[in-house]
C-alpha cells in the first residue's frame, strides 16, 4: 500500500518542470463538478416510487407471511397425519423449499433489472408472486388428492420462491437511486416499513379468521382465504408499479450507454455474462453482503415468522394469542422504523447496525429466559427486547445495502447475495430451530442460533465501509433542491487566484 502511494505521489522537480502536464493530470483524475453531474430529486416522484416499491414490497411479504402464519395448519392440511411434530417439519421444509429457488430468481431478474430497467422487471415479479399465492388457495387437500397435494404446494411454494428473488434487490435499488443522498436512509426505511406492514396484514387476518371461524373451519376451508385474497392485491401493485418512471440513477447510465462506441457491441451481454462479472469481480463485496444478509436475516426470520410457532408449539400458547403478541411487537416496530432510518441518516449506516448486532449478541438469551417463563408481560418483555435490536437493522439495512455495488451491477449483485444468503439462511431457520429444540429439548436454542448469527453481522459491520450521506457507487451525486445542487458545485470549485 504504501509503495502504490509513492508511486502516485510525482517527484517535485518533474513538477516543477513540467506544471502544465501535472496540472492536466490532476484536473482529469478530479474533474470539476458541474451542475449538470448532480441529479435534483422531484420530491413528489420520490414519494411516488417510495409507495409504490414499499407497497409492492408489503404485498409480497403479506403472500410470504400468509405461509408462515398458517404453518401448523399447512402442515395438517397438505401433509399424512399421525404425528404433528412430522407435519410441522414437513410445512417449514416446504417452507424453506421456496428459499432454495431463491438464488435462481436473483441470478435471472438481477441481471435483467440492470439491463432493461428496474421497473420491467419489479412489475414482473409482482405478477408471478400474486399467482403463486393464489393458486396455493385453490389446491385440494392431501385427504382429498394425496400425493399431489404436497407436490403442487411445492410446486406454487417455488413460483412464489422465484418472483421474490427479484423482490428485495429491485425495490431497495429502486429507492436508493430515486432518494437524495442525505436522505436515503430515511426513504428506504419505508421498505421495511412495507415487509412490517405485510406481515402485520398477514398476522391479522389470519388472527381475525381464526377467532372467526374455529379452529376446525379455518383448517376445513378458512385456511384458504388470505391466499386467494392475494390475487387482487396484485393487481393493485402491478398498477402502482406500471405508473412509475425509471430510477435517475439507471436512466443516467442507459444514457452513457447509448454514447458507447461501437467496440462495446461486442461485450456479452446476457445473464450468464452479467453473473460472470458480478463472481469474477465483485466477490468481497459479495462474501460481506451474504454475511450481513445471513445475520440480519436469522433474526429476522426467527422473531417475524418462527415466533408465533415456538409459543404455540414450545410453551402450549394458542395460536391467535402468539400472533396477537407478535401483532403487537411489529406495530410497535412499524412506529419507530423510521426514525431509526433517519439516526442512519444523521449517524451513519454502521452505528446503527452495530447496536442491532449486538443487542441479538447480548440480549437473546435474557429475551428467551422471559419469554421461556410464559406469563404475557414477560413475553411481551422479551419480545420488546429482540423488536428494538431488530429495528436497527430493519431501518438501516435496505439503504446500506443497494450502497454496497456500483450502478451497473447494483440490482444483479444484490439480487444475487441477498437471496443466496436468504436461502442458505433465512428460509432454513424455522426448521434449523425446530430441529434443534427436538434434537437438544432445549427452549433456548432459538437465541443460542441467533446469538451466533449477530456474531458474525458484527464482523461483517466492522469490515464495511460506512456510505451515509454519500452518492451511490457510479451514480451522480443527488441532492432534494436547486440550491443544494448550487453550493455543492461552489463548494468543490478551485479557490479564485489573484
Amino acid at each position: 500500500m504504501a509503495g502504490s502511494e509513492q508511486r502516485d505521489t510525482p517527484d517535485p522537480a518533474a513538477v516543477k518542470r513540467h506544471p502544465v502536464l501535472f496540472r492536466t493530470i490532476k484536473q482529469r483524475r478530479n474533474p470539476k463538478l458541474r451542475r449538470t453531474d448532480i441529479t435534483v430529486t422531484d420530491d413528489a416522484a420520490v414519494k411516488r416510487a417510495v409507495k409504490a416499491a414499499s407497497l409492492g414490497n408489503a404485498m409480497e411479504w403479506f403472500d410470504f407471511g400468509i405461509y408462515s402464519y398458517l404453518a401448523v395448519t399447512i402442515g395438517h392440511v397438505f401433509f399424512p397425519s399421525g404425528n404433528d411434530t412430522a407435519q410441522l417439519l414437513s410445512s417449514f421444509a416446504t417452507f424453506a423449499v421456496a428459499f432454495l429457488v431463491r438464488p435462481l430468481g436473483g441470478m435471472f431478474f438481477g441481471p435483467m433489472g440492470d439491463r432493461i430497467g428496474r421497473k420491467k422487471v419489479l412489475a414482473l415479479t409482482m405478477i408471478l408472486m400474486a399467482v403463486g399465492t393464489f393458486a396455493i388457495g385453490l389446491i385440494p387437500s392431501y385427504s382429498a388428492i394425496g400425493f399431489w397435494a404436497p407436490v403442487l404446494l411445492i410446486l406454487f411454494r417455488l413460483v412464489q420462491g422465484f418472483s421474490t428473488g427479484g423482490e428485495y434487490g429491485g425495490a431497495s435499488t429502486f429507492i436508493a437511486e430515486y432518494a437524495p443522498d442525505k436522505r436515503r436512509g430515511f426513504f428506504g426505511s419505508f421498505l421495511e416499513f412495507g415487509t412490517l406492514a405485510g406481515y402485520v396484514g398477514a398476522a391479522g387476518l389470519v388472527t381475525a379468521l381464526t377467532a372467526l371461524l374455529g379452529d376446525a373451519a379455518m383448517e376445513d376451508w378458512g385456511w384458504r382465504v388470505p391466499f386467494l385474497v392475494a390475487g387482487p392485491l396484485g393487481l393493485v401493485g402491478l398498477y402502482l408499479r406500471l405508473r412509475l418512471d425509471e430510477t435517475p440513477a439507471f436512466q443516467k447510465l442507459e444514457d452513457e450507454s447509448a454514447h458507447a462506441s461501437e467496440a462495446a457491441d461486442a461485450v456479452e451481454t446476457s445473464t450468464k455474462g452479467d453473473l460472470a462479472k458480478i463472481f469474477r469481480q465483485y466477490w468481497p463485496t459479495l462474501i460481506l453482503c451474504i454475511a450481513l444478509v445471513g445475520a440480519y436475516n436469522i433474526t429476522d426470520y426467527m422473531l417475524l415468522s418462527y415466533m408465533p410457532t415456538y409459543l404455540s408449539d414450545e410453551l402450549g400458547y394458542s395460536e391467535t394469542h402468539g400472533l396477537l403478541i407478535l401483532l403487537g411487537v411489529m406495530v410497535a416496530l412499524m412506529a419507530v422504523i423510521n426514525q431509526v432510518g433517519r439516526l442512519s441518516d444523521r449517524f451513519g449506516r454502521k452505528p446503527l447496525l452495530m447496536t442491532g448486532m449486538l443487542g441479538f449478541l447480548f440480549l437473546s438469551a435474557p429475551a428467551f429466559l422471559l419469554i421461556g417463563q410464559g406469563s404475557i408481560p414477560a413475553i411481551i418483555a422479551g419480545m420488546l427486547m429482540l423488536g428494538l435490536s431488530l429495528v436497527c437493522l430493519l431501518g438501516t439495512m435496505s439503504a446500506a445495502l443497494p450502497a454496497l455495488f456500483p450502478t451497473h451491477v447494483r440490482y444483479g449483485s444484490l439480487s444475487v447475495g441477498y437471496n443466496l444468503s436468504a436461502s442458505l439462511f433465512g428460509g432454513t431457520t424455522p426448521l434449523v430451530i425446530t430441529a434443534l429444540i427436538s434434537l437438544t429439548g432445549s427452549n433456548m436454542m432459538p437465541a443460542y442460533y441467533s446469538m451466533a448469527a449477530a456474531l458474525v453481522g458484527v464482523i461483517a459491520v466492522a469490515c464495511m465501509k460506512e456510505t451515509a450521506q454519500k452518492p451511490l457507487d457510479g451514480s451522480p451525486p443527488s441532492v432534494s433542491t436547486k440550491e443544494e445542487a448550487a453550493d455543492m458545485v461552489l463548494a468543490t470549485a478551485p479557490d479564485p487566484k489573484f
